[in-house]
């Protein structure tokens, strides 16, 4: 028996890449997939609902379970048509995987709201739209994990103001569900994938990257019973390698009695200071190599 052996998982962005590889991936350890895609160009344009059939041709040929759902998760119509028909091709829904995204790059001072509104809208908000409609049934049911989807552009990214503001979004819409849905038995994750796709080919770092199937198996293992008790949490998978990010903290402080003056602040600044940021720390690098004529580590 496989780690999913009769449940039943829904995996939007499914058609291409990281999504399809979780589709294959789940049915063969033995879920009933909807297989959710869009289909659209990277972009976000030119719809077709073509690779999700494609997608449960196979699962179908390899022996397992699967449907197909084209519908958009940008809308509350699309992300509850995702959840229902799980329950209405397989009886129940065990998990939701929110793999959907779209790239519109531009420097922040040249980011239009065009550019802007897409992209929160498939990520960030096309996560929320599942999630809120499996929320509701695995409440009721008292069981359900749900998995997002950020990046580790999350931390920051030079010309990807909308797709890093997504998905910081996305990890703290995860953490969130896993806190107010823990009483319920339910569970949610993040994963943030180094992986080659059509979307990795824009990371503006040159970094060593695993494939799409090599993040499969984290996510059918959060997916499994086997990870009933580990929920809040955010992991890198990269090839071989599993990482998981810490949790926000605070790490200093100051305090007076009563209200401080900028003079004052200044005066004991060193006190909380300010942490280093890697992305900064990595550009510094770049553009040093770059006046030098090496080739910067990735």
């Amino acid at each position: 028996m496989g780690a999913l052996e009769g449940k039943v998982i829904a995996v939007t962005g499914a058609g291409r890449g990281i999504g399809r590889a979780v589709a294959l991936a789940a049915a063969a350890e033995g879920a009933a997939v909807v297989v959710n895609d869009y289909g659209v160009a990277m972009d976000g344009t030119e719809p077709t609902s073509e690779v999700a059939d494609e997608v449960v041709a196979e699962i179908i040929a390899a022996g397992g379970r699967a449907v197909a759902n084209a519908h958009s998760v940008t809308t509350m119509e699309g992300g509850a048509s995702i959840v229902q028909q799980g329950v209405d091709a397989f009886g129940r829904l065990d998990g939701v995987v929110c793999v959907a995204g779209i790239l519109r790059e531009r420097m922040l001072f040249n980011m239009t709201e065009a550019e802007w509104d897409p992209v929160i809208e498939t990520h960030l908000k096309g996560t929320f739209t599942v999630f809120r409609a499996a929320a509701a049934l695995f409440r009721q049911q008292k069981s359900g994990t749900m998995i997002g989807f950020t990046s580790g552009a999350f931390a920051a990214s030079v010309a990807q103001a909308n797709y890093s503001a997504a998905k910081g979004g996305i990890v703290s819409l995860v953490r969130s569900a896993a806190a107010g849905l823990n009483k319920y038995g339910v569970t949610a994750n993040c994963i943030a994938p180094v992986a080659k796709s059509r979307m990795s080919g824009q990371v503006p770092f040159g970094l060593e990257m695993g494939e799409p199937e090599d993040v499969a198996p984290m996510v059918c293992y959060l997916l499994s019973d086997l990870a009933r008790e580990v929920t809040g949490q955010v992991y890198t998978v990269n090839g071989g390698r599993i990482a998981v990010y810490n949790q926000p903290t605070e790490v200093r402080e100051m305090r007076k009695d009563g209200r401080w003056t900028v003079a004052e602040i200044d005066a004991r600044f060193g006190e909380v200071g300010q942490e280093p940021m890697p992305i900064l720390e990595r550009l510094k690098a770049m553009e040093a190599a770059a006046k030098s004529g090496d080739k910067p580590n990735s």
